[in-house]
């Protein structure tokens, strides 16, 4: 093979990389509604009730560099809405709850319903608008302003 060709497969080796890497970025922090819908029980994760509307449920990590300010989001908007929860479960010492529930990095957010049914899924951080429209759609009431 001539340095030339070689040239042109390695351009073409990083253009499909850094493709492939834009995919995975842009459609992890897209909301999954396709998802096997589980009824979450609170005591499982060390709570004692969810939300009476919704319940925002953060997964984090201690090396999470992203989780605090994702804590600090979503921790608010429950807080500007009556009957939606925030519970943040640090997965650092709980394999057994990242592995149940298939979390393969952190931040990692599920909206759920007022029966603790699993709605939305988000892997990475969150954009605030997005979880506010999820949760317009989950409960029909928009935010107090």
């Amino acid at each position: 093979m001539n340095l030339f060709g070689a040239l042109i497969a390695i351009a073409i080796l990083l253009t499909v990389t850094i493709a492939v890497g834009a995919y995975l970025r842009w459609s992890q922090s897209r909301p999954q509604r396709h998802i096997p819908h589980e009824v979450v029980e609170p005591q499982r994760l060390g709570a004692v009730s969810l939300g009476d509307v919704a319940t925002l449920l953060q997964f984090s990590t201690e090396s999470c560099a992203k989780c605090p300010g994702v804590h600090r989001t979503l921790a608010s908007i429950a807080d500007a809405r009556d009957g939606v929860a925030h519970l943040d479960v640090d997965l650092t010492h709980r394999p057994d709850i990242a592995k149940h529930f298939h979390v393969l990095q952190t931040p990692t957010t599920l909206v759920l319903d007022s029966d603790g049914v699993v709605q939305t899924r988000f892997g990475g951080a969150p954009n605030r608008d997005v979880i506010e429209l999820e949760l317009t759609r989950l409960t029909g009431v928009a935010a107090h302003a």
